[in-house]
């Protein structure tokens, strides 16, 4: 344990954050490529020479690239990655590019992949506007009382296809080169001329169709296929007005950074068009290397612009979980407390009204305070984690600006108990129906998740330890239902933001166990049976990202350690220190570090929209390091839901 502190405070920011590996997603190099290949631009060539190292490394054996860098080939990301590589100046006759045509082209070529890569091929010019389904810009003129206004769609979703509406309504296209003649002869398997583009809108790979379309959304996409024909040029002229106002808004809000990868570079290239070389594509360029992340195989683009607020907030709690808060471990807690407290953030975003924002001030964000948009768990572990330091004279958070975060935890609680991440839940459950991603699950609506029910339910619980006099009592004990209600039949959790049963599990325990749950509730017996059940003989646990696609827990060839990690300070909170199966977990992760005091590489431990897998790289340092501080002693399960 003493190894794993010195590791993990050894590896800390000069900021005081803790900065890692926050990528994975095979799709986001591409898009980062192409948008600048549509406004004339290249990346730089230490940059280029690496995203083509990076996209190599990560080609599949037969010749595809997955969603992400561990997934099975989609045609999806096998074109996009192909386009990239062609763009950055890789031959046709390439081997690895002979190699990915062999795959894809049997499967259909661009005509087969999900929607998101037609439409960046159409920006390109390698693929045609009418073979899209229908992205017009008009819904964002329709009244905001509507149960389908764009405004109700979770701000991720609705972030990215603002910028796409806006481009779809201009028919946008990168400028007519012979590289792009000779690229659409590579993409598809028959003559570019013979297309059908009409019957291309609805095809899709069997290995892309995960989230097919229904007969609701096949009507939708018809009703606007009929719309594009007749529309009004005046009404598209003010939806084009509108999405541009919004588009600077959130360019704004977040100083150029963006919720995302893919609205960040969508939006760059909407300035581009709209005011070629004005000062919006300046600011753009200039925080477009922020989403950069060099690795050992390359350079690739992150998943956002860091996860450094949100991986902080977990080392603060898993240093003062391991008792030594004096010599290096205080200092690494003090540089922490500073980064915490100026990340905060302190205003709301300007106008938030008028572009659908809501209130931000006193949340924190996934990242940065730069970004802008706060989020309700990473709000709560940086709450718990600023309490932690209180009694240790380190939070640098005056109480008044504590209490606004509490404030906003509060403010965000849905109707069913729950909390969902950016915003309350806006839209009907039945909007998921119109999904029209291919690839992702669960994009439309912002619903309430057990991570960040959890976690609010955590920090309430701790504030209240500080201030007893807090009225958070009923919100504390509707997110207690409301992970209740969540928890399956044989036990488990299911998690959204990490894999899978064992993430979600940690949570669904440690949040009942802060509300007040006793070892003995049959919820947490029923949650020390699950994850029993699923302990390996060699007192590990192991789960892989098919756990969350399928739905079902799925067995990993070997043990993970942040997996173990989650189910040792499960069992841990649920009272559990001193049994069987937490003292087996405990000797197999001390037994899997290695002697510097760190974890081996493993598979990834994250996910988003239920397929796509992305990386923590600090999880190695933080959780086995929290697993094994609070396992060594029986009042750990307080520490473990911050108490």
């Amino acid at each position: 344990m003493r190894r794993a502190r010195d590791v993990l405070a050894r590896t800390q920011a000069a900021d005081g954050s803790w900065k890692g590996d926050y990528s994975g997603p095979l799709f986001l190099g591409p898009v980062y490529v192409a948008g600048l290949y549509v406004m004339g631009r290249a990346p730089e060539p230490r940059v280029r020479d690496g995203m083509v190292a990076f996209t190599r490394a990560h080609q599949n054996a037969d010749g595809g690239w997955g969603l992400d860098v561990e997934s099975p080939s989609l045609v999806f990301t096998s074109v996009l990655n192909y386009v990239a590589l062609r763009l950055l100046g890789v031959g046709a006759d390439d081997p690895g590019l002979s190699l990915a045509r062999a795959w894809f082209l049997p499967r259909g070529g661009a005509l087969a992949s999900a929607s998101w890569g037609k439409f960046v091929l159409a920006l390109l010019g390698l693929y045609d506007y009418e073979g899209l389904a229908p992205v017009p810009p008009e819904p964002w003129l329709l009244p905001r009382a509507l149960p389908f206004h764009p405004s109700r769609l979770w701000c991720h979703c609705r972030m990215v296809y603002l910028p796409m509406g806006w481009l779809y309504g201009r028919r946008a296209r990168a400028r007519e080169a012979p590289l792009l003649a000779e690229l659409r002869r590579e993409l598809y398997p028959q003559p570019y001329a013979d297309v059908d583009w009409g019957a291309a809108r609805g095809r899709v790979a069997r290995t892309d169709g995960y989230s097919p379309h229904g007969p609701a959304l096949r009507a939708v996409h018809r009703v606007l296929g009929l719309y594009e024909r007749f529309h009004s040029k005046r009404l598209r002229a003010r939806a084009l007005d509108e999405s541009l106002a919004l588009i600077r808004g959130e360019d704004e809000a977040t100083h150029f950074i963006c919720i995302g990868p893919i609205n960040k570079v969508l939006d760059m290239v909407v300035w581009h068009v709209a005011r070629p070389e004005g000062p919006e594509v300046r600011a753009h360029l200039e925080r477009l290397p922020d989403y950069l992340q060099p690795t050992a195989q390359g350079i690739t683009v992150n998943g956002y612009n860091s996860s450094q607020l949100w991986d902080t907030a977990f080392a603060v709690q898993a240093l003062v979980a391991s008792g030594d808060t004096t010599g290096g471990a205080r200092d690494a807690l003090e540089r922490a407390g500073r980064y915490l407290e100026a990340q905060q953030v302190l205003e709301d975003s300007p106008d938030a009204a008028r572009h659908y924002r809501h209130p931000s001030r006193g949340g924190w964000p996934f990242s940065t305070r730069a970004h802008g948009w706060p989020i309700s768990d990473c709000t709560a572990e940086a709450l718990k984690a600023c309490l932690l330091l209180e009694p240790l004279g380190l939070n640098r958070v005056p109480r008044e600006r504590l209490a606004q975060a509490v404030a906003f935890i509060l403010s965000l609680q849905n109707r069913d108990g729950g909390w969902a991440t950016y915003e309350r839940r806006r839209g009907p459950r039945w909007l998921e129906r119109f999904n029209p991603s291919d690839v992702f699950a669960g994009i439309m609506v912002d619903s309430s998740y057990v991570e960040c029910t959890s976690a609010c339910v955590q920090a309430l619980v701790a504030w209240r330890g500080a201030h007893p006099d807090a009225p958070v009592g009923r919100a504390i004990a509707r997110g207690a239902d409301f992970l209740r209600r969540q928890q399956r039949p044989d036990g488990g959790w299911e998690g959204s933001w990490g894999v899978c049963f064992s993430y979600g599990t940690w949570f669904g325990v440690t949040g009942l166990v802060a509300s007040g749950a006793g070892a003995s509730d049959p919820a947490l017996r029923r949650a020390v049976a699950f994850l029993e059940a699923h302990q390996r003989e060699d007192g590990s646990w192991s789960e892989t990202l098919q756990a969350c696609r399928e739905r079902r827990w799925v067995e990993g060839r070997s043990g993970h350690a942040v997996t173990t990690s989650w189910a040792v300070l499960s069992l841990v909170a649920a009272g559990e220190a001193d049994a069987a199966a937490t003292r087996r977990g405990v000797a197999w992760l001390r037994a899997r570090q290695a002697a510097e005091g760190a974890w081996p590489p493993e598979p990834l431990a994250g996910v988003f929209n239920r397929t796509c897998a992305i990386h923590y790289d600090a999880y190695l340092r933080i959780f086995p390091l929290w697993a094994l501080a609070l396992a060594e002693r029986p009042s750990g399960a307080l520490t473990a839901c911050g108490g």
